[in-house]
């Protein structure tokens, strides 16, 4: 059974109530949906998510007076299924879930604070959810939104912030993928082997964006958004434990998420403020991520796939390899890049190994490299690349060109560590531009 939730950790004398709601929010919602979902129909995916919101305002409301339970989680995933259970029995469809609810019910003989279920049963309903989220009956842009939704409990603004868009386009995306759900009457189970490698493919590139957003945040006060990489590792990590799941290319995408999770806490300074690879202390480096990195990397290499996240977690292994900056293999980066970009041809991709061309060849090579990337004019909006350009026209000393290149990237930056970052290369750039002109003044 699941274990109690660790009460004198988490609640405080004054807020404690609302933290350790907001605790449940976060970490238990998505388990409780997909229960929910399970027993009471995929058709009822937003009763499953009412309810739960549901049952966490009731908690708000309740336990400041009555007291919080000894296992808050069974607390609400009892009361959400209560709520459920209610309001099936008013749209008189009791009879065609009667089995599964009774099932449920059964399960009253326990304790009043004890789970209802497994930890066994909430991970299978989990993956369950995660592939209804990502059939290919619902459109692309709604399947990553729809697993933040449900698997993650993430609001609608939430999610229109991660994206760069606005709440009635999130909104918009939901709906139709509920709709398409209905319509199609997806299943609430995993797919068979006909099916698995179009759902697989969809849930690992869900799984990727989400993760991507946590540790490089479109937008806000933070550069980094831990809680979604944490997210995004637990899923991975559950579908790569489960048969139907466990495929070279997700132990390849567990272990990128864990080989970069690992640098997360040197990505940024006490402030706040941005460190890049070389500035950062390599001595506080998760060593134990870094080694289930690892183990997760040698696992993908069984069978002869060869996927763009088994590449990109080879690029990460190098770094995770090199003792310093300098004797990073730079060499076998390129190399990693150059097969990276048969599969991908995202000027993205192009970009960040023209980086890796400039760490052997010199900034010249970096410039020429960004200029023969294809499709370069998809990344007029890219901040990443004005910021580049920059590094590499300083690097070859054309101080008032880097500038304006750091000037741009400045305007297109969203994240308030990222623009102070790019503030402190302009201002490089501009002392440097005024001790020149005072050298030759004298």
């Amino acid at each position: 059974m699941a274990e109690a939730v660790p009460l004198k950790t988490v609640v405080q004398e004054s807020d404690g109530v609302s933290q350790l709601v907001e605790h449940l929010f976060r970490h238990e919602a998505g388990k409780m949906v997909a229960t929910l979902t399970r027993i009471f129909g995929v058709e009822n995916l937003n009763l499953a998510e009412d309810v739960v919101q549901e049952a966490l305002a009731r908690a708000l409301q309740t336990w400041p007076f009555y007291g919080v339970p000894q296992n808050a989680s069974a607390w609400i995933m009892r009361a959400s299924r209560n709520l459920a259970l209610d309001v099936v029995r008013r749209r008189k469809v009791f009879q065609s879930k009667q089995a599964e609810i009774i099932r449920s019910m059964d399960r009253d003989g326990v304790a009043p604070d004890e789970a209802i279920f497994s930890e066994e049963e909430i991970a299978d309903n989990r993956l369950r959810l995660m592939f209804v989220c990502c059939h290919p009956a619902i459109p692309a842009d709604a399947q990553v939104a729809l697993a933040l939704k449900t698997l993650c409990g993430f609001g609608v603004t939430e999610i229109s912030r991660a994206f760069l868009t606005t709440d009635a386009a999130i909104a918009k995306r939901l709906t139709r993928a509920k709709q398409k759900i209905r319509q199609a009457r997806i299943p609430f189970e995993i797919p068979d082997a006909k099916e698995l490698t179009q759902r697989l493919d969809g849930v690992l590139q869900s799984l990727y964006l989400l993760f991507n957003e946590g540790y490089k945040a479109s937008s806000g006060e933070n550069l980094v958004r831990e809680e979604l990489c944490n997210e995004a590792i637990r899923l991975t990590g559950l579908l790569a434990q489960h048969p139907i799941g466990n495929q070279p290319k997700t132990h390849a995408l567990l272990a990128l998420m864990l080989l970069n999770a690992a640098r997360i806490p040197t990505r940024v300074d006490s402030e706040g403020n941005l460190l890049r690879l070389k500035e950062q202390d390599r001595t506080r480096w998760d060593q134990a991520t870094i080694a289930r990195g690892m183990f997760h990397l040698a696992q993908s290499a069984a069978g002869d796939e060869l996927s763009e996240y088994h590449l990109q977690a080879g690029i990460a292994a190098c770094h995770c390899a090199a003792k310093d900056y300098e004797s990073t293999d730079w060499q076998q980066i390129l190399s990693l890049y150059d097969r990276l970009i048969e599969f991908d041809q995202s000027p993205v991709v192009a970009l960040n190994r023209a980086v890796a061309v400039a760490n052997i060849h010199g900034p010249r090579a970096g410039l020429q490299a960004v200029e023969g990337i294809r499709g370069l004019n998809k990344l007029s909006s890219y901040y990443l690349l004005y910021a580049v350009l920059g590094e590499f026209e300083m690097r070859t000393g054309k101080l008032q060109s880097a500038a304006e290149q750091f000037r741009r990237s400045f305007e297109l930056a969203e994240t308030k560590s990222e623009r102070a970052f790019l503030l402190k290369r302009l201002q490089c750039c501009v002392d440097g531009e005024t001790a020149e002109l005072g050298k030759n003044l004298s």
